[in-house]
This record gives structure tokens, C-alpha cells and sequence, in this order.
């Protein structure tokens, strides 16, 4: 069902005032937003395309861009009876034979219709990963001991992963939580740098708290290898994509790392992959080097990038038929006690009674009824526990110790805005905060920033230093705050775009964990709830997770998988 948005505002943003024809009707039912109708006429505008078949196909295309695929199959749109569709037979051969396509700016490939950009990209991207494949095979010397050394009895999976990754320019290294794919990495790079120890190495990944995540995940590894191994991986730093590929200032999308400039790193590990974009991975592959090695590594069940594309998901279906060892999977689970990792592999196999088996029998894994007077003071008293908690500490100024308590639990929601949302839950938090330290905490001008603020990093800051995705939390530091930010400390007026996380979204919790996890899930009809989604958030929990909605709700997420339009896995698996 083709998802809509509702509004009774008749001057909602969305609405297209001038719209006429099957774009007013679809704009009016919720499935075209202005800025689709805008964009599609536009373009429709410039080349001088007048046939409303092909005008409404695009505007549905550049809607699908819009939540997330890259391409568009009409004969794949679920079609609403009451809506002016057209005749479904020759509508895409109609697209393929307009202006739009003639001009440039559509594509039109096995029956799946592009914007130029994206079809671009995804060809640059199976070109790329073609080029290496066909590459012949780095030269190692005998790894055998090393790897045995590094990864003793018990761990085989991870030390078939390595050897494998060793001897290919290309891998993408998989498995949910807790399979020790971080563990795997450090292994790997000691193994690499054990035969070659000049290797240049780059970590990486999407977020600023993702490439922290890494950074911590490895300096943890090292205490587990012998200390000549753990000394070949010392010094290694991780960053965010950006950083690596440097942004070029003024751009978003143009970095000083290109096929023209490529990375001068022997080796690129890439973690969190599930949120790379279809344009930042067409980026990374671009800008390294077909005689370096390429490491990705993420879980393709946790939800995609927020932009277009689901590239690891479309790498691992594309590779396992054009190369099927460049696919390296880690199944065994370490983190989880029994309880989690059996509820978050039964969301991933949606398999509803598994799953809510699980639930009932649990006492790390619990659901609540949402609709449950007992189940809103519940909430209440953990989350207010939690933030006077992180006060407290905060207000003794004890900075390291607030940060670990501010990590101990967090609130995940599928929405930003709405009763369900973060925005709503993050005031609501402040709120209960105000009532029992009887300060006016969170209200009013000049009070958003108090001691024991949980902050989210929302855009780079490449002065400061700080990524999208970095958290902190503000301090007590005499008669005034301070921000702190992993090691460092920041005065609050200088961080210009922060939020509260008492609460927030799953998407931005992807790279994080917490040990303990409320989960609000939306009602069932909402869109965003999906089997990605739950999976996700599950998942960032170390010790215990509370989902909080009907049971029918979590029924429905797991029956949800998101079903994101591509072409790449057809194309990279095509030769």
C-alpha cells in the first residue's frame, strides 16, 4: 500500500495549490506531496513534455527517490481504485518514448524508471565493483600461523572471514550484533599488517557516533591479542565517511577523495554500511584504489540509509551470485544473552510467534501494552529514574561517570514528531525532570541547556570537530556548563545544532548501544513500522529491552519487511 500523508490544514506545505489533472488527485489523496508535483512539472517544463501519463509517472518517481528507493516499476505501484491511474499496459514503454527520457534527466532500464542521477550511480557502483573483482588477487605471503595465533580454537568463523578478506581487494563482512565482526576486523588488520607492515589503513563510518563505536570496538579488541599483535594495530583512528573522503567546503556531495584522487589508504574498513547512501557508496568505491582492499562491513537486516538506496542489502544478494566468496557471514552470536538474540532473530526471520513467544516468556525482553494505564507510570518511573540519575552525577561535575550513566538506557521511537514521537517524549522527560527537582528544567528561554542534558551532534561542524551523530552530555563545571563530547569539552554556546536524546529515533540510534532499551513502537497503521525498524532497535540493547505498544503493533512491524526499489543487486549479479 502506497503510504499517505494527512492533513486537515488547507494550507499544509505539502498540498500543491495549483496542481490539475491525476497530480492534483493524487497530491489531494496523500501520495504526492507539492514538492513532487513541483519537481515533475519542472522538469516536464524544460524539455516540453505535455502527456500527463508520463508527467504523473514521474512525479511518482522522484516520490519513490523520496522514501528511500532509487527507482521506480510501475506495474509494481499498488493502485488505489478510486484514483485516475492510467492504463497499466505501454504506461512505461510511454515513459521510455517521452521527452524526459530523450532529454537526459529519466532513465529507463529493464523496466525500471530512473532520475539520471541514480541510474549513474548505481552503474558507477556496479562498474566499480566489477572493475575489482576482475582485479587479480593482492599477493600475501603464508598467513596460516598469524591467523591461527589470532584467532584460536572457537573462533573458526571469524578466521575463515579473515583469510578470506586477506586474499581479495573486496569483502563484505555481515552478521547481526555481537557476531564479533569488529573483533573479526582487528584480527584482520593484525594479520595484514603482520605480513606487510607499511600498510596504510583507513576506518571509517557514516556517523560521528558510528566511527566512535568503531574506534571503541577496536581499541577493545587490542586488549584481547597478544601484545605483538595488539602493537600492529596501535594508533589506528577511525572517522566519518566525510572526513575520510574529505568534503569538499560549500558541498555535500563533493569530496577531495575522487577516481581522479583516490584515498592513499592500502586498506578501507567501512562499518555501519546498512547506512550508506547509493551516492556516498558510489563515492567511496570511486575514491579507492582498485589495488587496495575494500572492507564492508555492516548487518543488512537493520534499516537502510535515510537517503536512497539499501546498498549493503543489494551487495550481498548482487555478490552471492557474481562472486560468492567476496561475502563473508558471521552467524554465531556472543553479546546477547539467550533472550535477545532469540527475539531479534525471530524479528529478522519474521517469524510472529517465535517472536512474541519470546516476549511472553522473557525477563530480559518484556512488552507492555501501550493502551495500559499501569504501563504509562511504568514508563514514567524508569525514564525519570534515569534522567535524575544522569542529573545528579552531571551536577557533581563527575563528566565520565555521567556519560556511562547516560548510556545506560535509552528511549528509541519510530517517529520524530507526534505522540510517538522523540520531540514529544524528550519535552515529557524534561517535564517529569522539572516536577521532582522543582527547577525549571527544559522550559522557557536560556533553559534548554541544564546539567544532565543528553545532546545529539545533528550536522558536522568540521571547525569543532564534531559529526553528525556524536552524542554528549552537558556538566556542571562551577558556575556555568560544559558540553562534553567524548574527551573533550565544549562551552554550550558554541555547539549551534544539538537536540535532547532523553529519547530518540531508532534511525539515529544505528551505531550506538545501550544496556537497557525502551522501545515506543507507533500505531499499527503508521508506515514506519516495519521489521527493520524493530529489528534495529532491539538490537542496540546489551542487557534488556522493553517494547512498549500493543501486541498487534509488534505483530505488524514483524509481517513489515521494507521493500526498497533498486537495481543493483539484478545488475551486479548480471555477468
Amino acid at each position: 500500500m502506497l503510504e499517505r500523508w494527512q492533513s486537515d490544514d488547507a494550507y499544509d506545505v505539502r498540498r500543491a495549490q495549483r496542481a490539475d489533472g491525476p497530480l492534483a488527485a493524487f497530491n489531494a489523496a496523500g501520495i504526492l506531496t507539492s514538492a513532487d508535483v513541483h519537481i515533475a512539472r519542472r522538469i516536464c517544463d524544460i524539455v516540453r513534455e505535455t502527456d500527463p501519463d508520463v508527467l504523473l509517472a514521474l512525479a511518482l518517481t522522484v516520490r519513490s527517490v523520496r522514501h528511500g528507493s532509487v527507482c521506480l516499476r510501475l506495474d509494481e505501484l499498488d493502485r488505489d481504485p478510486d484514483l485516475p491511474w492510467p492504463e497499466l499496459d505501454g504506461w512505461t514503454a510511454k515513459v521510455a518514448g517521452s521527452a524526459i527520457v530523450g532529454s537526459g534527466a529519466v532513465t529507463v532500464v529493464d523496466g525500471a524508471i530512473y532520475l539520471e542521477r541514480f541510474h549513474r550511480e548505481e552503474t558507477q557502483v556496479r562498474d566499480d565493483l566489477w572493475r575489482r573483482l576482475d582485479a587479480p588477487p593482492p599477493v600475501v605471503g603464508d598467513l596460516t600461523a598469524a591467523a591461527e595465533r589470532l584467532f584460536p580454537v572457537g573462533y573458526d568463523e571469524q578466521r575463515a572471514a579473515a583469510m578470506a578478506a586477506a586474499g581479495q581487494w573486496t569483502t563484505v563482512l555481515t552478521g547481526g550484533p555481537g557476531t564479533g565482526k569488529t573483533t573479526t576486523v582487528a584480527g584482520l588488520l593484525a594479520l595484514l599488517l603482520s605480513d606487510n607492515p607499511e600498510l596504510r589503513i583507513g576506518l571509517a563510518a557514516p556517523t560521528g557516533k558510528a566511527a566512535a563505536r568503531l574506534q571503541e570496538s577496536i581499541d577493545q579488541a587490542r586488549t584481547r591479542l597478544a601484545p605483538e599483535d595488539a602493537a600492529r594495530i596501535e594508533g589506528l583512528t577511525a572517522s566519518t565517511l566525510h572526513r575520510l573522503l574529505g568534503r569538499e567546503p560549500g558541498h555535500t556531495t563533493r569530496f577531495r577523495h575522487h577516481r581522479k584522487n583516490t584515498l592513499p589508504h592500502d586498506v578501507v574498513v567501512v562499518d555501519e554500511t546498512s547506512m550508506v547512501s547509493l551516492s556516498m557508496m558510489a563515492s567511496l568505491i570511486g575514491a579507492v584504489r582498485t589495488d587496495a582492499r575494500l572492507i564492508l562491513v555492516g548487518d543488512p537486516a537493520q534499516l537502510a540509509s535515510v537517503e536512497a538506496g539499501a546498498v549493503l542489502a543489494d551487495l550481498v544478494e548482487g555478490l552471492e551470485v557474481r562472486a560468492p566468496g567476496a561475502v563473508a557471514a558471521l552467524t554465531t552470536t556472543h553479546r546477547f544473552g539467550g533472550e535477545i538474540g532469540a527475539l531479534a532473530d525471530a524479528v529478522r526471520r519474521g517469524d510472529v510467534d517465535a517472536a512474541m513467544d519470546v516476549l511472553r516468556s522473557g525477563t530480559n525482553v518484556r512488552l507492555l501494552d501501550s493502551d495500559a494505564r499501569t504501563t504509562v507510570a511504568s514508563v514514567r518511573r524508569d525514564l525519570t529514574r534515569h534522567a535524575l540519575s544522569v542529573r545528579r552525577d552531571a551536577l557533581t561535575g563527575d563528566a565520565s561517570a555521567t556519560a556511562a550513566v547516560a548510556d545506560e538506557h535509552r528511549l528509541l521511537c519510530a517517529h520524530r514528531d507526534g505522540p510517538y514521537g522523540a520531540a514529544h517524549w524528550n519535552r515529557q522527560v524534561e517535564r517529569w525532570l522539572a516536577e521532582e527537582t522543582g527547577e525549571p528544567i527544559g522550559s522557557g528561554w536560556g533553559r534548554e541547556w541544564y546539567a544532565g542534558r543528553p545532546v545529539l551532534v545533528t550536522t558536522n561542524d568540521y571547525g569543532l570537530g564534531l559529526f553528525n551523530g556524536d552524542t554528549g552530555v552537558v556538566v556542571a563545571r562551577d558556575d556555568a556548563l560544559a558540553v562534553r563530547v567524548g574527551e573533550r569539552e565544549f562551552a554550550p554556546s558554541r555547539l549551534m545544532d544539538v537536540e535532547t536524546v532523553h529519547a530518540m529515533t531508532v534511525h539515529k540510534s544505528q551505531g550506538g548501544q545501550a544496556s537497557r532499551i525502551t522501545v515506543l513502537l507507533p500505531d499499527v497503521e503508521s508506515p514506519l513500522l516495519t521489521r527493520e525498524l524493530l529489528y534495529t532497535a532491539i538490537t542496540r540493547a546489551e542487557e534488556s529491552v522493553t517494547i512498549v505498544a500493543p501486541a498487534g503493533a509488534v505483530e505488524a512491524a514483524i509481517t513489515r519487511p521494507v521493500r526498497r526499489a533498486s537495481g543493483l543487486a539484478q545488475r551486479l549479479g548480471a555477468r
